[in-house]
């Protein structure tokens, strides 16, 4: 993290080693995952208008370019028109999204009214238009205007930054179709097809979606790590009413703002931490999974990998963004475990495996289906003794903590905490609110405890009129939604059918119809993970799945799907996917079709529907009911409104590409700049030798970043880039033949990282009898390193303290770097700069790292500042120049940004 001192942001050399003790190769980034946290946190305040978010967003880029530090690759990819067969999924978010996002104004606008009515103190209310997140789509103007802001960005940071100075960047921004994470996926499956493909790439995957670990997994590649935002459950969040900590909006009680410091010159600051990440190492999970899906005397030879695959396809029926998992197999309840344990008393008699390169063998995969229907009935029985045993030990331990509970228990922020807890305190917010709730629940409990049949009038008096009528949580048994389904119970497959498709079981034709399209949806998500979109068209076309004794005769089913679909247009997508409260995102007269009455497809914009619980307790757990789009009957509808089209709505209606950008010191950007200045217009192939292997196809991009031409900002509270040096240009990964397999096999070359597991890593406990403690960081041996009071008393300081490796301060050194006290900090040297120079003569570096052979991420800990991998194409191509910080870092804007005149700086834009 970028340290702070006298207000201004010490900016940290990412072309230092990384201080993880791990060197990446490339870094891929699914920003859809960065842009929803940063236009709408959850526990901070928002953004106030649209260029505060694009500031937000480059701050999070650049927090995981800090940690990453890639040398090779950086890649930017952000959803694009998805597929027909995730669109219901996106359909079914953003109704719910506007539904809850309108439901949740109207109550917070109700309690404002009862809190101001009873003389309650409310700061005014903000006058901007409520963010709505659906924006988030491509084909809208923010999408567009997000393209400019990253064009903008990579063309600075390849200008100022050193760690970026022999970085290759492609964005692939919401014009280009498909999904972020998919595009990825197919740039990487692309890559590793090609001749010069480094087998020994070390990616670093960006987001938090578990299908990531999936997707990682299908690539087989040895050294693929994934970095996510550590979760926090809990997280204090701000009264949407007061702005305060400590409540939740239906809690408030429009109290006066607590004085934050002796002059209240903390008031407008929140106690926000800093986000934490953490690392996921698939080649760790692999090792689990080895250990876990070796299997001895097979009728045929045993291949981890293709276990993998198998693996990684038995998950999809416990649940994937394309099809609804099978009502027998729950997640929580074990259900992978379960699925794992019937493969491998199966596979013996399979023959081989499910899956070969992302095409199932649905004669075995019928044969492991049918074992999980054998035992369904016993799974929905053990759900139910499950359920009602977890109940009655609920209810049983209400009536403990009734009985036992002390006469009063502060809550909330001073309630007791357990002792060990590790988790650092927060600081008190609000006591002046917490203090009035106590009081409250004080004396309700008093006047309650003095007479059974005792209530309380509204000026405060008890009275005895009767008693106070039992809250829902106080009683021994909650409401729950009624389950017509029972299936615990006999006869459960024909209620079943029944209640969820409105046919009965004994309809062979119609199960089998259903069946029939959920093997095609299982057939079409392997492909998207292993081989790419198989069908822009198909999709699920039920809310509800079968069930696995259904699966009968599956092996003589078709799998095949139509080839040459296309994607749809990105303003068709959001007719599919919006409701009619975010229509002001679309043309005019395009939104007119979704709230005329007249319009011939008004049956796809319900302004309300239910939402089936399906055995869940939440209604976000729930199936949202909506009808399915008619893609015939959209495309028909909006023939009549397409030449409304202005020609800007026309260019975002557009599908477009990939972006690619390098700085002036990259071999390639003289390549680039050769293709401008003799006006090209022929597709070209990129020389593999001057881009660290990557090869695809260059075109001239019309709106490209060029050397000595400004870059336009944008955003107005940053300045233009006058003195420009990168360059971008279109990039298209290499084109297969469409009947092209991409096999899913390790590489040839590939060095298996070395184990991180021991054998005691296997149980719950180490062979010692001590508590299993798991590995943290990349290097199993490091020892830590630690100086006592003597030591420093030897160095002749007169700090006394501890050494903390790794901490940075304008004072202090940088991962263990040498001072950039004099290049960054406006601020003169201390005498603890002695200390350092003396100290960085020691050897504390950790010997022997590694034993065996050295993995290649860990050899690269030995490149020189900002180079890049050390293979045959980078050796020649090494650059002698001294690469300078650019002129701006010392401005002090957001993120030492260039800032712009201050006569520019109230240009924001309200969203």
């Amino acid at each position: 993290q970028a340290k702070e001192c006298n207000g201004v942001k010490a900016p940290i050399d990412t072309s230092k080693p990384n201080p993880n003790e791990v060197e990446f190769d490339n870094l891929y980034l699914d920003m859809n995952g960065i842009i929803h946290p940063c236009t709408h946190p959850e526990d901070k305040p928002a953004p106030k208008n649209e260029d505060e978010m694009m500031v937000a967003i480059f701050e999070y880029i650049d927090r995981i370019f800090n940690i990453v530090r890639p040398r090779r690759l950086l890649y930017m990819a952000i959803d694009g028109v998805a597929p027909r067969a995730k669109m219901n999924q996106q359909r079914s978010r953003r109704f719910r999204a506007s539904k809850e996002g309108m439901e949740a104004a109207e109550e917070k606008q109700k309690i404002r009214q009862e809190i101001l009515a009873k003389g309650g103190i409310l700061p005014p209310e903000e006058v901007k238009e409520r963010f709505d997140s659906n924006c988030i789509t491509p084909g809208t103007e923010f999408m567009d205007n997000l393209a400019k802001c990253l064009r903008y960005y990579i063309a600075d940071r390849l200008n100022s930054d050193p760690g970026w100075k022999n970085l290759t960047v492609i964005l692939s921004d919401a014009s280009a179709p498909g999904e972020g994470e998919h595009k990825i996926m197919d740039y990487i499956r692309r890559q590793r097809a090609q001749p010069n493909h480094d087998p020994n790439t070390h990616h670093c995957l960006c987001g938090a979606d578990a299908d990531l670990i999936m997707l990682g997994l299908a690539t087989h590649e040895p050294n693929f790590t994934i970095i996510r935002e550590e979760f926090k459950p809990n997280k204090p969040k701000p009264c949407g009413l007061c702005n305060q900590m400590g409540h939740e909006v239906k809690d408030c009680q429009g109290l006066p703002r607590e004085k934050q410091g002796k002059h209240d010159q903390f008031a407008d600051s929140l106690p926000i931490a800093e986000q934490e990440f953490i690392f996921i190492r698939l080649c760790v999970l692999r090792e689990y999974l080895e250990r876990e899906l070796t299997m001895a005397s097979l009728p045929f030879t045993f291949d981890f990998e293709r276990s993998v695959d198998d693996w990684v396809f038995m998950c999809f029926f416990v649940g994937n963004d394309f099809l609804p998992h099978l009502p027998s197999l729950e997640i929580r309840e074990g259900a992978i475990d379960r699925l794992v344990n019937i493969y491998k008393n199966v596979v013996h008699k399979t023959g081989g495996y499910l899956t070969e390169s992302g095409f199932v063998n649905l004669q075995r995969v019928q044969m492991i289906m049918l074992a999980v229907g054998e035992v369904e009935d016993s799974i929905f029985k053990k759900r139910k003794d499950d359920d009602d045993n977890f109940k009655r030990r609920q209810k049983e331990k209400r009536k403990r903590m009734k009985r036992d509970q002390p006469a009063f228990i502060p809550g909330g922020q001073f309630s007791p905490q357990a002792l060990g807890n590790r988790s650092s305190p927060q600081a008190i917010s609000n006591p002046r609110q917490a203090a009035f709730e106590m009081r409250m629940h004080d004396r309700q409990n008093s006047t309650t405890s003095s007479s059974p049949n005792t209530s309380i009038t509204s000026d405060g008096s008890p009275s005895l009129g009767g008693g106070i009528k039992r809250k829902a949580e106080d009683s021994d048994s909650e409401p729950e939604p009624e389950d017509n389904i029972r299936l615990w119970e006999t006869g459960w497959k024909q209620r079943y059918y029944k209640n969820k498709f409105d046919v009965d079981a004994s309809d062979e034709k119609f199960r089998r119809k259903v069946v029939q399209s959920y093997v095609e949806g299982l057939c079409w998500v392997l492909r998207y993970y292993y081989q790419g979109c198989a069908s822009w068209n198909w999709y699920y076309p039920f809310h509800y799945a079968p069930f696995a004794s259904d699966f009968e005769g599956i092996a003589d089913m078709p799998s095949d799907f139509e080839k040459g679909s296309k994607p749809f247009k990105p303003l068709e997508q959001l007719m599919g996917v919006f409701p009619a409260a975010s229509g002001n995102f679309l043309p005019p007269t395009w939104r007119k079709l979704m709230t005329d009455p007249e319009s011939s497809i008004i049956d796809f914009y319900p302004e309300d529907f239910a939402i089936d619980l399906n055995g869940k307790k939440y209604a976000w757990q729930g199936v949202a009911l909506l009808p399915f789009v008619d893609e015939r009957r959209l495309r028909a509808a909006l023939e009549e409104v397409y030449p409304d089209l202005t020609p800007e709505e026309s260019r975002r209606n557009s599908l477009g590409g990939d972006v690619l950008f390098v700085g002036k010191h990259h071999p390639l950007c003289d390549f680039i700049v050769e293709q401008y200045k003799t006006k090209n217009t022929e597709v070209v192939d990129m020389p593999p030798e001057l881009c660290h292997g990557i090869q695809g196809k260059l075109t001239l991009n019309e709106n490209a970043v060029l050397p000595d031409q400004t870059v336009e900002s944008p955003v107005p509270m940053l300045r233009d880039l006058a003195q420009n040096s990168a360059v971008s240009i279109s990039f298209k990964d290499p084109q297969f033949d469409e009947d092209f397999v991409f096999k899913a096999v390790v590489l040839p070359g590939a060095k298996k990282p070395a184990p991180v597991l021991k054998p005691g890593d296997w149980e719950k406990t180490n062979n010692d009898g001590r508590p299993w403690r798991p590995q943290l960081g990349f290097n199993r041996d490091r020892k830590p390193v630690h100086l006592d009071q003597s030591a420093f008393r030897t160095l002749g300081t007169e700090h006394v303290g501890q050494f903390h490796p790794g901490s940075v301060g304008c004072s202090g050194v940088p991962e263990g770097v040498p001072s950039l006290t004099g290049r960054y900090c406006p601020v003169a040297a201390r005498p603890l700069d002695n200390f350092w120079n003396q100290l960085l003569k020691l050897d504390l570096r950790p010997q022997e790292s590694w034993r065996g052979p050295t993995p290649l991420f860990q050899q690269t800990l030995q490149r020189t500042a900002g180079a890049a991998p050390l293979l045959a194409w980078n050796r020649m191509l090494q650059s002698q120049n001294q690469y300078q910080p650019s002129q701006y870092q010392v401005l002090g804007g957001p993120m030492n940004y260039p800032q712009r005149p201050e006569d520019r700086m109230d240009r924001g834009r309200q969203v």
